[in-house]
């Protein structure tokens, strides 16, 4: 069998901006909850999808936020969509789909535990981690884990990670403490980008490993010298900017794997669901029903 781990939250955001607006009967804006719920039974009548997880970041601040006060928060976000949030975690839970709501953690933190839990578990041949998040880059294994980013219909392995990224999936966290991640709201070390990096790290791999001079590098980069001055010069922010990317494998998810199942959506729930959203036409899309 395969496990699916659902980012549930970007498929909100992917909804929420790529679909026109619809309100619910009593005026709510439900355009994203209703993209949601068709994605994810979309992706559930795909051939091999019979376990899945879906991630949520109920909201969006977390112990990240402790660590460095330039995190995300919800600052920006349009109110509309952070409105849907919870209903959007009901409207899976109707789906029959096992759905995480993250307060300490964030989604990615989820989903990297799940996929550490049961890669290579007993019966599971492969774990399909469902989202474009260059976050989530670091769980791939190559024969255990992938990444697919579904809006692009594009499967990563450790080779197809190394071709985006230029480093392993092990060095990601390392990648990202250098370049930054402006989604994220930490912005890197100056000087360094995605070549620099990538370069530096496909021959270190990690933060640690990288000489202090770079005439030790054995590297043809330019400005060599300035960069290595810089992750001198900032090695305790280089160091919280990764410890900001490393994912958590240590989330309390309390499911079996049996658990992950997809047995149909709870028709009284889907029913409810349907008539509160105003979208009647969602009720044909379960092809299988619990009760």
């Amino acid at each position: 069998m395969r496990i699916h781990l659902l980012d549930a939250t970007y498929e909100l955001f992917r909804a929420h901006f790529g679909r026109p607006p619809r309100r619910a009967p009593d005026g709510r804006l439900v355009s994203a909850t209703i993209g949601l719920v068709e994605t994810t039974l979309a992706l559930l009548r795909e051939p091999g999808v019979t376990h899945l997880g879906a991630a949520s970041d109920h909201v969006i601040r977390s112990f990240r936020n402790r660590l460095y006060a330039g995190y995300k928060t919800e600052e920006g976000m349009p109110p509309e969509l952070l409105a849907q949030f919870g209903l959007a975690e009901d409207a899976l839970r109707a789906t029959g789909v096992v759905v995480w709501p993250m307060i300490e953690y964030e989604a990615d933190d989820a989903m990297a535990t799940a996929a550490a839990r049961w890669a290579g578990a007993p019966g599971v041949e492969q774990v399909v981690v469902c989202s474009p998040d260059k976050d989530l880059a670091q769980c791939v294994t190559d024969g255990l884990v992938v990444q697919l980013d579904r809006r692009k219909g594009i499967t990563f392995d450790e080779g197809g990670v190394r071709e985006r990224f230029g480093v392993s999936p092990e060095s990601i966290p390392d990648y990202l403490a250098l370049v930054g991640d402006a989604s994220d709201g930490y912005p890197g070390l100056p000087g360094w980008g995605r070549i620099s990096a990538s370069v530096v790290l496909g021959r270190f791999e990690h933060l640690e490993a990288i000489p202090e001079r770079a005439s030790e590098w054995g590297l043809p980069i330019s400005g060599a010298a300035r960069l290595a001055a810089v992750l001198r010069e900032r090695w305790g922010e280089a160091l919280l900017y990764r410890e900001l990317a490393l994912l958590r494998r240590d989330v309390p998810l309390p499911e079996s794997l049996d658990d992950l199942r997809w047995r149909g959506a709870r028709r009284a729930a889907f029913e409810a669901l349907c008539h509160d959203l105003g979208a009647a036409e969602l009720l044909a899309r379960p092809h299988r029903w619990q009760d």
